[in-house]
């Protein structure tokens, strides 16, 4: 007995003497990697030829630092805690408007209705010529925002020139406390359908979300949700696992995080009896529904509660923490991974898996693993969620998105609202021959030309034939390609009108109706919307969903 409770404390004392080694190793090499930098830093600042910008040195290195692990990982200075506010919240003091820089400035680019900006007066396309007194003519859109931005019931002036007024104008008003709602538009979308956009997952989501969907279930007799998580890149896991709350019985799993600490690794359940228990409810996402998003779309599928439509999505299944550091900053870390309740993990990259070259690639399908749902369906982990029917975006890059790329799109509609005082209704407006006529106009008066990346392509292939000496032997057939690959602007804009109609009908419909009006808009031509209004309407085609693998096109 004695001798083996000394054999016990022998091994005791050589674990912890490990365990100590290892601890001091790892402080002694953080120690000596500060001892370096600093000492660096102090060569630089006596020795460097210019002066140091020493914060930006700073911020840069520790960028840089932080980008070798994941893209998620981020130091957050003090100047930027305003945003820090608002990835949580949703909320911030301002006019409430987004701005870009174009030819001639900054610029007003989409104002928020009913917000100060709107309410005032501004309009998408108003250049900024001054803020507080403070030319804009030098300084960044970053400057500019942060300028725009202040303490609610602040007053801000600016000096604006606008398309059609000789002088500029001046606008004088009270910034305001800006909430951006999550949810961005509800309605009732079919007979006995509900439709609801969520943007993210900031604070009060799901609160925001259950009392749209209890009023339309009382006043509209709505039967099924459609809950649109498209673009949507995540936010808050609590709020997630509360919006599945409102739909599976109380107690139920939900999502659990495993990390390193013991603070990292949690499950999170239901904690409340369903608000919805008996609705139906599909949910649609794209390859930009990413964290948050894609732990809800998940567990609608593992827990076989809800059918998932549109594109796989991101795949991002790593957890962030925001950790208070030295001088009024953050850090983000990437804490965790979240595993869904069948037990998979979506996320597509391995950030910890190189090659000598430093890149990572996604998870190739052919190494991961399956997984059952509630009622036994296969699933598989990595790569994010595959939708139970997957819709395809047949729409290819061309002459249309080359025309966005040079904002000529938002060009014209500025020129466009301030010809015409109003459209009519979002559902009955549809551009002329004449508007397109006007708009191909438009386009020759900014001598809009474009490059495919297929030409550049081309050109890098005829420089290395010339290198190999190839390029007289395929003479011909480089002609020949080099002939199909140069645009022809009047075939391509007539071979591709439905695309640049789509994408022009929707700036100027912003100009009248704001965010809602484009939602509208874009509604009337969704695809994925169609085949999940389908799937709702089609009980036996619902059900099959839960016991089967099918697919609609």
């Amino acid at each position: 007995m004695r001798k083996a409770f000394s054999i016990c404390l022998l091994l005791l004392l050589l674990t912890s003497s490990s365990v100590y080694a290892q601890n001091s190793s790892k402080s002694f090499a953080i120690s000596k990697s500060l001892s370096i930098f600093n000492s660096v830093l102090r060569e630089l600042d006596m020795y460097y030829v210019d002066s140091l910008k020493h914060e930006q040195l700073i911020k840069t290195a520790l960028d840089n630092m932080l980008q070798t692990l994941d893209p998620y990982t981020v130091y957050i200075p003090e100047t930027e805690t305003s945003d820090l506010n608002f990835m949580t919240t949703g909320e911030y003091g301002g006019i409430g408007s987004l701005i870009t820089k174009t030819d001639e400035g900054i610029c007003i680019a989409d104002p928020y209705e009913g917000m100060p900006a709107q309410k005032n007066g501004l309009r998408a396309g108003d250049i900024i010529l001054e803020i507080d007194g403070v030319s804009t003519e030098t300084i960044s859109v970053a400057d500019a925002s942060s300028r725009l931005k202040g303490t609610p019931n602040t007053e801000i002036s600016l000096k604006i020139k606008r398309l059609g007024h000789k002088k500029a104008l001046s606008f004088n008003f009270l910034r305001e406390k800006i909430l951006i709602h999550p949810i961005s538009y509800s309605s009732v979308i079919a007979p006995g359908i509900a439709y609801i956009l969520l943007n993210d997952f900031t604070e009060n989501a799901a609160m925001e979300l259950k009392n749209i969907l209890r009023e339309m279930t009382t006043q509209k007799s709505v039967h099924s949700l459609i809950l649109d998580l498209r673009n949507n890149g995540g936010g808050l896991i609590d709020e997630a696992v509360k919006i599945m709350g409102f739909f599976v019985p109380k107690g139920t799993e939900i999502v659990s995080t495993k990390g390193k600490s013991v603070q990292s690794s949690f499950t999170y359940k239901t904690t409340v009896e369903p608000t919805f228990p008996e609705l139906k409810i599909t949910i649609l996402v794209n390859n930009a529904s990413a964290s948050a998003s894609e732990i809800l779309a998940g567990a609608m599928q593992d827990l076989d509660r809800g059918v998932v439509v549109g594109e796989r999505t991101f795949g991002k299944g790593l957890v962030q923490n925001i950790r208070p550091v030295s001088y009024g900053g953050h850090v983000k870390i990437t804490t965790a991974k979240y595993y869904i309740p069948s037990g998979r993990c979506i996320q597509a990259i391995d950030y910890a898996q190189r090659d000598a070259e430093g890149r990572i690639t996604r998870v190739p399908d052919s190494l991961t693993s399956e997984f059952r749902t509630r009622l036994g369906r296969i699933v598989r982990d990595g790569g994010g969620i595959v939708p139970d029917t997957l819709t395809t975006d047949l729409r290819t890059i061309n002459i249309a998105y080359y025309i966005y790329a040079q904002n000529l799109y938002f060009d014209f509609a500025t020129r466009y609202a301030a010809a015409h005082p109003s459209i009519g209704k979002v559902s009955e407006f549809k551009l002329t021959d004449e508007d397109f006529e006007a708009f191909t106009a438009f386009l020759e008066e900014k001598k809009f030309t474009y490059t495919p990346q297929t030409k550049k392509y081309f050109d890098d292939l005829y420089s290395f034939s010339k290198v190999e000496g190839l390029d007289k032997e395929a003479a011909a057939e480089f002609e020949a390609l080099k002939a199909k690959l140069m645009p022809d602007m009047k075939i391509k804009l007539h071979e591709h009108r439905a695309d640049i109609e789509e994408l022009l009908s929707t700036e100027i419909v912003k100009r009248y109706y704001y965010q809602k009006g484009v939602i509208e808009h874009s509604l009337q031509s969704d695809t994925d919307l169609e085949v999940a209004i389908r799937i709702l309407n089609e009980p036996e085609l619902y059900q099959r969903f839960f016991s089967q693998e099918i697919s609609l096109k």
